[in-house]
This record gives structure tokens, C-alpha cells and sequence, in this order.
């Protein structure tokens, strides 16, 4: 099969052009505004194209006219048609520009991607005073945390520069997760705009011994009031943590497939990171429910959501837990149903003590369900 052609590389911010799927196309290439509309997870809004055309050629100088102002719906057909000496003037006005742009941005520091970052993220500038969410006040407490590299080339950072940050974050294992969520946001965003040449968040864990494995599961009657009570919001939350088995930081930059019904989340740590964890059926309408009204499982501020959860616990006779808490009762519930115990680590993101299960624990999403499944909630 032959290679499909490859096309210079277009400015970030440019816009885009995108070969369509299908075959005998009159017109195969669309040509596509700078993406400036993001969903309330940060992705970005489809574009409808602005026309096209039948050369990438073409879609360039369309792209132009657009930024300029100088387009006007059918000016594609003004074109004619290809010349080897547009493309290599095009080729080259590109390679000079990319090049601009290279030199830009790795004079760039990790507080400057910082700032864009969470303009793109948040829509509105780190240091605004309107009311924060939860994901808000954790990415500014972990940026916070390393102010060591703030003002080094975000470029020039390499795998034990950030490991030295959270090697010397003198702050709590939960503290050290948020700053390792902030450096996978960061670099994503970054490699989207060709702002850094390699992820090397990916290589970063905590070395520091876990100081939130102490605390007590809720109780058997203390479970069958949360069912009880499971219209209450902060409720809700309780139930759902308590059946996953995930750290509360987790929840700030959870994927939920509610399709395929898991999780997929957790910090990278030395046991590991981005774990699969089924959905329980029995938190499945509750999972459904708070991301419709949401959009996620934390709208507001942690302390917030604390502090909720003390005041509900209180007013339904239940002696106060912290939401690590909820941790240790999926624990314990694997432990008193019989999930296997391989399975709780691969569920809960413990570290394997022997190289054969490190090395080749992979589990199928259906025998883990069939393992969680066990656990009964009533």
C-alpha cells in the first residue's frame, strides 16, 4: 500500500487541513479555522469547515486569506491549478516560520506554559478572584509547589528535574499526586502545541511512602444509612468512593467510560498509574447522575466537599471519616466478599511484591468486573 503524502507543518494556531476518509473525493482536503471553542473538559469543539479543495496546496493559501481577512465563500475556485513553484514557496515561507516559532517558544519557562495552560484549561487567568473549583485550587497548590523550576525552559525540563521537585516536596503523599496531575496536564497541553519534544511526565513517581494508608472503613450499618440516603449529594460521593476504591485526587482528573461502565484514573506512583477500575453496578446510576448534573465528581472546592461530608456524616449519626476513609472500606468490602486478591492490588494501585505479577498482571475489564461484582451493597 502506498504511503500517503506528507504535507509541511502548519503554524500552531494556523488552523488545519484535513485529508477526508473515502476514495474518489472531487475535493479531499478540509480546510479547517484555528480551534477556539473548548467543552467543559478542555477538548476541543469540532470547527465546520471553512471550504474544500482538491490540493493541501490550495488549503493553505485558503488558511491565508482567512487569517487576513480575505475570504470569501468560493474564492477557492479563483485557484488554479498546482504549481511546483507555490508549494516550494509555501514549503519554504513554513520551515522559516516553524522555525521563528521553534526559537519562541524554548525561550518559553514552566511558568509562562503554566499560564497559558490554564487560560486554555480554565478559560480565565491564574490569578482571577472569581470563585474557584476544586480542580482550580489543586492545580494552584501543585504549581505552587514547584516554584523551583518556574522560571527554567519548559523545553529544557528533563525527567529528573521534575522527579527533583517532588523528591524535595516536603508536603503530603496527596500533595506530591497533584503536583504529578499538573505535569501530565502541562505536558499534554504542551505537545498539542508543539511546545516540548518529549512527555517526560510519564517517568515521574513518588518515591515517598504513602502517609494516607491510616483510617478506618465505614461499618456495615454506616453503609446501610449512605444507601439509605443516597439522594443526598455529598452522599452520593461518599458511595461512589467507597465502591472504586480510588484516592480523592483521582477524582479531579477522572475518565469515566460509561459506555464500557469504568473508571480510569489514579496518580502514577511506584505502584503505577491510569488504572481500570469496572464500575459497580450498584454506583452506576449514581456515577450517571452526578456527571449529568455536574460534569464531574468534585464541582467544588475539596476543603468544600470535607466539609460537607463531616456535616452529612454528623447529621446522619455516623462518627466523622475522612474521604480516605472511603479507600479502606473498598478494601475491606474485597477483603469480606472474597474479591481475589490480586485483583484488590490491580483494583486499588498496591504494589506487587513479586516480579511475575509486576511484570505480567493484566487483567481483562470483565474478569475485574466479575471479581468487584461480588461485593454486595445491600
Amino acid at each position: 500500500m502506498a504511503k500517503r503524502k506528507k504535507y509541511p507543518k502548519l503554524p500552531n494556531g494556523y488552523g488545519s487541513i484535513k485529508r477526508l476518509s473515502g476514495k474518489n473525493r472531487t475535493n479531499p482536503f478540509g480546510v479547517y479555522p484555528p480551534t477556539k471553542e473548548f467543552d467543559l473538559n478542555g477538548v476541543p469543539v469540532s470547527q465546520k469547515a471553512i471550504c474544500y479543495v482538491d490540493d493541501w496546496y490550495k488549503g493553505f493559501t485558503v488558511l491565508t486569506w482567512y487569517r487576513n481577512g480575505e475570504y470569501y465563500e468560493g474564492r477557492e475556485k479563483e485557484l488554479s491549478s498546482d504549481s511546483e513553484e507555490l508549494k516550494h514557496q509555501i514549503t519554504g515561507i513554513l520551515s522559516k516560520f516553524n522555525q521563528s516559532q521553534r526559537e519562541v517558544a524554548d525561550q518559553k519557562t514552566f511558568e509562562e506554559i503554566y499560564q497559558e495552560y490554564y487560560l486554555w484549561k480554565f478559560h480565565k487567568l491564574h490569578d482571577h478572584m472569581e470563585k474557584k473549583t476544586t480542580m482550580e485550587y489543586s492545580m494552584r497548590a501543585a504549581y505552587k509547589n514547584c516554584e523551583s523550576i518556574h522560571g527554567r525552559s519548559f523545553r529544557s525540563l528533563t525527567a529528573n528535574d521534575l522527579q527533583e521537585v517532588v523528591d524535595n516536596c516536603p508536603k503530603k503523599h496527596s500533595s506530591l499526586e497533584l503536583i504529578i496531575v499538573l505535569f501530565h496536564q502541562m505536558y499534554a497541553y504542551a505537545e498539542a502545541n508543539d511546545l516540548v519534544d518529549k512527555d517526560y511526565s510519564k517517568f515521574v513517581k513518588i518515591n515517598k511512602t504513602d502517609d494516607d494508608e491510616h483510617g478506618e472503613p465505614f461499618s456495615g450499618s454506616d453503609l446501610k444509612i449512605l444507601w439509605n440516603h443516597q439522594d443526598n449529594e455529598t452522599v452520593e460521593m461518599l458511595l461512589i468512593m467507597c465502591y472504586s476504591g480510588f484516592r480523592i485526587s483521582a477524582y479531579l482528573d477522572m475518565k469515566t467510560d460509561l459506555e464500557e461502565e469504568y473508571f480510569r484514573g489514579g496518580v502514577k506512583t511506584a505502584a503505577g498509574k491510569d488504572r481500570i477500575v469496572p464500575i459497580h453496578s450498584a454506583i452506576l446510576p449514581l456515577v450517571r447522575r452526578r456527571l449529568d448534573r455536574h460534569g464531574t465528581y468534585l464541582p467544588n472546592s475539596a476543603s468544600n466537599f470535607r466539609n460537607d461530608m463531616y456535616a452529612t456524616l454528623k447529621s446522619l449519626g455516623i462518627k466523622k471519616h475522612t474521604p480516605h476513609d472511603c479507600r479502606h472500606t473498598f478494601s475491606m468490602l474485597c477483603d469480606k466478599y472474597g474479591v481475589n486478591e490480586n485483583d484488590k492490588k490491580t483494583m486499588l494501585g498496591h504494589a506487587f511484591s513479586d516480579v511475575t505479577n509486576k511484570v505480567y498482571r493484566h487483567r481483562e475489564l470483565d474478569a475485574l468486573r466479575k471479581q468487584i461484582e461480588q461485593i454486595k451493597c445491600r
